[in-house]
Parts: C-alpha cells; sequence; structure tokens
C-alpha cells in the first residue's frame, strides 16, 4: 500500500453554519498485487478527512503511515475512531476486487449487501450556500435552469428570519415541482429549531438537515416527534453512530456520508439498516475529490430507488485530481460501466502515487 498527500482547493469558500471550507486535503491510496494482500490487481482508494465530520488530517496521516500491507492496515482500523483513513483503504481494496472481477464497484457493493442489481444513473440535488434572498434565489434558478430538480441549501449562518427570506425567495423563483432541502449544520438549539421549523413549515420543504448539534440525539428525538416537517440527520450520525440514530427514532432520513462512515462497504450496510428501520437513506460527499465522489456514486447506485443524493459537488472544486468519470447531467448523474471504480480512468493516478509516502 501507498499513500500520496494532496490538496484541492475550492473555486469559493463554501459558506456553512460551522464556518467556510476553503480547500480539501487528503490522501490517495493505492493498492497492487502484494504478499499478504491477496489483490490480484491495481486499486485506488482517497482518505479526505475533515474535523466534525472526521477524524483529523493529522490522525488520517498517523492512521496511513503504517508500514503493513492493505489487508492488515484495514483490519486495525477502527471506523469510528479513523472513518476516513478507513474510506481510503477500504475503497482501494474494492477497487481492486470489482477490477479484478470485472464489474462495476457498485455491482460489488450491491451483492455484498444481498441488493439487486444497481441503477445505471442516480438523481442529484444541487448544493447552495449562504446568500442573501437574492443572491442565494440566482444561484437556485441556475441550477434548476440547468435541469436540477432537488436542491439544498445552507442555512443557520444567518438569523432564523433571515433564512426564512432566503428560503421564500428560493420558493418563489423555482416551480413547486422543485424539491428544496435545508441544511443548518447543527446551528441551532431546541428552541430556536421550533420556530425555525415552524416558519418554515408552509415552505413544503422536504427535510431540515440537522438542525441541532450532533451532540444532542435525545433532543433532536423529540424534535422530530414534535414538528410537522421531516428531520435528516448527519453530523448526529458520526457522533453516536448509525445504530444509536436509529434506535432513538431521531430521524426521518439520514444522510450518508462514506467518508464520515468509514468507507463504501459500511456506507451500503447503514442504507439498508435504515431502510428497514423505516428511514430513507441519502448519500452525499464531504465535496471530495474525484476518487472518492466517484465512490459515493457507485454507493448511491447500489442503494434501490434512492432519491436524490449529494454527489453534485464537482463544480466546488477549482481544481482535482483527475477528469471527472461520471459528472452530472441535467440534475442525474450516470455510474462508470467499467470495472471498479471507472474502468482504467483512475491509472495515472495510481502510478503517481508510486515513490510517495509509504504506508
Amino acid at each position: 500500500m501507498q499513500t500520496r498527500r494532496f490538496t484541492a482547493p475550492l473555486s469559493r469558500p463554501l459558506e456553512t453554519a460551522r464556518g467556510p471550507i476553503r480547500e480539501r486535503r487528503g490522501h490517495l491510496v493505492a493498492v497492487g498485487p502484494e504478499p499478504g494482500d491477496g489483490v490480484e490487481t491495481n486499486g485506488i482508494g482517497e482518505a479526505t478527512p475533515l474535523s466534525g465530520w472526521t477524524e483529523s488530517p493529522a490522525a488520517c496521516a498517523s492512521a496511513l503511515a503504517s508500514g503493513r500491507p492493505a489487508r492488515a492496515v484495514l483490519d486495525g482500523l477502527d471506523p469510528r475512531e479513523t472513518p476516513a483513513a478507513r474510506h481510503g483503504v477500504s475503497l482501494a481494496l474494492a477497487d481492486a476486487s470489482s477490477r479484478a472481477d470485472g464489474r462495476p464497484l457498485a455491482a460489488h457493493l450491491a451483492d455484498g449487501a444481498g441488493l439487486s442489481s444497481p441503477a445505471r444513473s442516480v438523481p442529484v440535488n444541487a448544493t447552495i450556500g449562504d446568500g442573501s434572498p437574492t443572491e442565494t434565489a440566482a444561484a437556485a434558478s441556475r441550477a434548476v435552469d440547468g435541469g436540477t430538480t432537488c436542491l439544498k441549501l445552507k442555512v443557520g449562518a444567518r438569523s432564523v428570519d433571515a433564512d426564512v427570506r432566503r428560503l421564500r425567495a428560493v420558493r418563489d423563483a423555482v416551480a413547486p415541482a422543485v424539491e428544496v432541502r435545508a441544511d443548518a449544520n447543527g446551528a441551532w438549539d431546541l428552541e430556536t429549531a421550533h420556530r425555525a421549523l415552524d416558519r418554515l413549515e408552509p415552505m413544503d420543504l422536504a427535510y431540515v438537515e440537522q438542525p441541532l448539534p450532533a451532540t444532542e440525539l435525545a433532543s433532536t428525538a423529540r424534535l422530530a416527534r414534535e414538528s410537522a416537517v421531516s428531520i435528516a440527520v448527519d453530523e448526529s450520525l458520526a457522533e453516536h453512530g448509525v445504530d444509536a440514530v436509529l434506535a432513538a427514532d431521531a430521524a426521518d432520513v439520514v444522510v450518508l456520508k462514506p467518508m464520515a462512515l468509514g468507507g463504501p462497504d459500511r456506507t451500503v450496510d447503514a442504507a439498508v439498516r435504515a431502510r428497514d428501520a423505516g428511514v430513507e437513506p441519502v448519500v452525499t460527499t464531504t465535496i471530495d475529490a474525484v476518487v472518492a465522489r466517484t465512490a459515493a456514486v457507485h454507493v448511491a447506485a447500489a442503494i434501490p430507488n434512492v432519491s436524490a443524493c449529494g454527489l453534485a459537488t464537482a463544480g466546488l472544486l477549482e481544481e482535482d485530481l483527475a477528469a471527472d468519470p461520471c459528472p452530472v447531467e441535467a440534475g442525474w448523474v450516470s455510474v462508470p460501466d467499467g470495472p471498479g471504480l471507472a474502468g482504467d480512468a483512475f491509472d495515472g493516478l495510481v502510478d503517481s502515487v508510486g515513490g510517495h509516502d509509504r504506508g
């Protein structure tokens, strides 16, 4: 196993209630035929930590610098402690395995979870950051004009009154059939959340994501019981785990980030458990580079009848690691049909990892 560090700057800061995201720093993870791994061909993975959702960059780097074969590294990684590191290693091994089998990663993941044949394309939402009502409505209109039928707006950085004005401006600007979601990133306390949801109920939102801080699972469950607006959780999954969130009946929707859950395999498994509990899964990235983003597309495709997912994030990056094998077109993303992640599309990245930080 070998790794290489990378930095992917955003084209402009993504403003969230947790503060702006300006760049993504991570590691490419490459595996190949190696004694003890049982790997027959090359595979590529990505470990791109994001503090607040995953381990710190330092912890991720330390977890990958083990000097052991990939499978031994994977066996030693705790997905709750170092999910981004585990994501990188597990993805590289899954890419290699599905390439050796001659089938797309989505089929490999679906088969491993006992699911039906994966979808060939997945609907996506457009993510719209913080801004004035005019700026927010203009961004929403541009996304809808491009074919998107689902929007996710960042809220919580401003007052409830200001966010209500922003969402009302969006509702006035786009057709009623366009699905609108709001993501507070844990910015509200319980009283503020109740007030916000009461104000937002007439706007027919699909759901409000992470209205309360991730630590407040009991209060989130109370809010889900008492509010007419559906509640989704994101950061709460990293804080408490999927099983605890489902047991608490704290959400109508779970927002599954493969990077934060420890890998594609764990994410598909979490989606199955959520569906069994009557909770809908949605797959999103953590504003990842192209390798992890492509993996998230395969994860979403493996989940039957998945609703619009947060996979249209390539445009947020000023620079990427390679050409995108699954660009978004008219609100949908096609799943690469080559073996593994995308056939030989990432072979150049595998070659680029050689000679760097050996892990």
